[in-house]
């Protein structure tokens, strides 16, 4: 799968590229071999806290102790040779603990301290419990996400060079299974990138028109259906919270719906295997409207207020090529939440898709305004979804409560949130499950409206949560707030300073396990 995106000049920058990271990574030479190659600049070796030293590094524990490795994860040490590859050793814990979170860290704690270098090698441990091509997939994403650096407006040179190759190590792993794993590793990390180059863009050069141009092209490389909906077809469909939160804004909206369909090798439509409907919130710049947002560096990270579409989109474009089996439908809901003359104002009512009445009385609580249409047209395909998942940067209260590790998921359905932990585990985009506590739920009420978009002070993503399940009628559901996750400050494991990607590998996961519930409605 090929993904050509052209380029294009906005806002006094020329050639400007969306997604320069997915060119970049299919530059990049994956192999899987027995001995190093000669051209390897720096050969990265894994030891745990316990277990035997590998010989090749020619030191005893002692003097790696004396050294300061003692095998931690995320641990590094350079050893600097006269002759031949340079080595890392990388702390990969203690050997009964490890796991592919560890060896993830791992393999991005060697991709860091190998900077320089621009052909790596790394010793792909055997570590019992995991599956060979599973630790090769691990190993892969650690690498390359750590690896990542958004490039496309810096003119200087760049101090650490993109990667030309990389190549894991197994004297005694199946090497077809090794390979089976590092293909699926490219495959999730060029998602992640392609996330993380939408959400670092500058709102200014990737607005909600510039994202249809880019989802046409993923979906032509990726064997998606695509329709696409502007201002006017939103209007007849009865949109009226995409509407309301685009009012102040230059730019036109665009509801961006992905369709995929799972086929056989010659491309012969097969039954699926349950149905998915995923809605991300795609707000490509978030001034708060006329509730303006305080005067901060808090602004600069709204463009990645888009993080959730993203995602869905980055994860949409994998489907086909790892086989997934269910039927996935994806919406993105793109616009900006501007303060322009004719913004939203506070005590205005939006009519959602199938005629719910909303309140507003925070315009800086857009997100959930937009899902809310996406929730509905979720609802509304013919057959039904067997789940529903959203995904958003939706409020602050949540990354208040949880930081910048985990997400917040909430659902009315047990099982459909207990597949989103379990492929938040496999992923480590780790989530923190909240109640859907009923008892707030007299706080959405209004006087004038069916609903009001905020609660009260307190709990603020639990009635976000509350407010969302109102439009899925039902169907078996859960929401990630992504807020805390969607960008880092500095580098920290695998996740590179600026947007993270969070979410494209988590939604992989989901829907490549995916298990319809047996109840179709809550």
């Amino acid at each position: 799968m090929t993904m050509t995106f052209p380029t294009y000049h906005a806002e006094a920058v020329s050639d400007f590229h969306p997604a320069p990271s997915v060119d970049e990574l299919e530059a990049t030479t994956l192999q899987v071999s027995r001995a190093l190659p000669k051209e390897a600049g720096v050969l990265g070796i894994p030891v745990g806290v316990d277990g035997e030293v590998p010989r090749e590094l020619g030191l005893s524990r002692a003097q790696l102790k004396a050294a300061g490795f003692t095998g931690k994860v995320g641990q590094s040490l350079v050893i600097p040779r006269a002759e031949g590859s340079a080595l890392v050793v990388v702390g990969i814990g203690e050997k009964a603990d490890s796991d592919l979170a560890s060896l993830r860290d791992a393999a991005a704690a060697f991709a860091r301290a190998a900077g320089h270098y621009v052909h790596l090698g790394f010793t792909l441990p055997d570590l019992g419990g995991i599956a060979p091509d599973v630790a090769a997939q691990a190993v892969v994403e650690g690498v390359l996400l750590a690896r990542y650096r958004y490039r496309p407006l810096k003119r200087t040179s760049q101090q650490e060079p993109p990667l030309e190759a990389l190549t894991l190590l197994s004297s005694s792993l199946p090497l077809e299974e090794v390979k089976r794993g590092v293909e699926r590793g490219r495959i999730t990390a060029r998602a992640t990138e392609l996330a993380r180059d939408l959400a670092n863009a500058p709102a200014t050069l990737l607005t909600a028109r510039r994202v249809e141009e880019i989802a046409r092209v993923v979906a032509a490389a990726s064997g998606l259906d695509i329709e696409v909906f502007d201002e006017k077809a939103l209007a007849k469909m009865g949109c009226g919270g995409m509407l309301g939160v685009n009012a102040g804004s230059a730019e036109p909206p665009r509801l961006i719906k992905l369709s995929y369909r799972p086929k056989d090798e010659r491309g012969k439509a097969l039954e699926p295997l349950g149905r998915v409907s995923l809605i991300g919130k795609g707000i490509m710049y978030d001034s708060g409207g006329l509730g303006l947002k305080p005067n901060d560096l808090v602004h600069a990270a709204m463009k990645t207020d888009m993080s959730g579409a993203a995602a869905i989109l980055a994860a949409m474009s994998t489907l086909s090529a790892l086989g997934v089996k269910a039927s996935v439908t994806g919406y993105l809901m793109c616009t900006d939440n501007m303060p322009g003359g004719k913004a939203m104002r506070l005590g205005d009512v939006l009519t959602a898709r199938g005629g719910k009445t909303i309140e507003v009385l925070n315009t800086d609580a857009e997100g959930r305004l937009v899902m809310m249409d996406g929730l509905v047209l979720a609802t509304e395909e013919k057959p039904a979804p067997d789940a529903i998942l959203d995904i958003a940067t939706l409020t602050g209260a949540c990354e208040r409560a949880l930081g910048n590790d985990n997400a917040g998921v909430m659902g009315n359905h047990q099982g459909i949130v207990d597949q989103v932990r379990a492929a938040a585990e496999k992923s480590d985009e780790t989530v923190w499950q909240f109640p859907l506590d009923k008892r707030l739920r007299g706080e959405l009420d209004s006087e004038v409206a069916d609903l009001k978009n905020i609660g009260g002070v307190n709990a603020g993503q639990i009635t976000a949560g509350l407010f969302l399940e109102e439009f899925v009628d039902g169907i078996p559901w859960a929401h990630i707030d992504m807020a805390g996750t969607s960008r880092i400050d500095s580098d920290k494991a695998w996740r590179s300073k600026g947007a993270t990607g969070y979410g494209a590998r988590l939604l992989i996961e989901f829907l490549r396990s995916f298990s319809a519930p047996k109840e179709t409605r809550h």
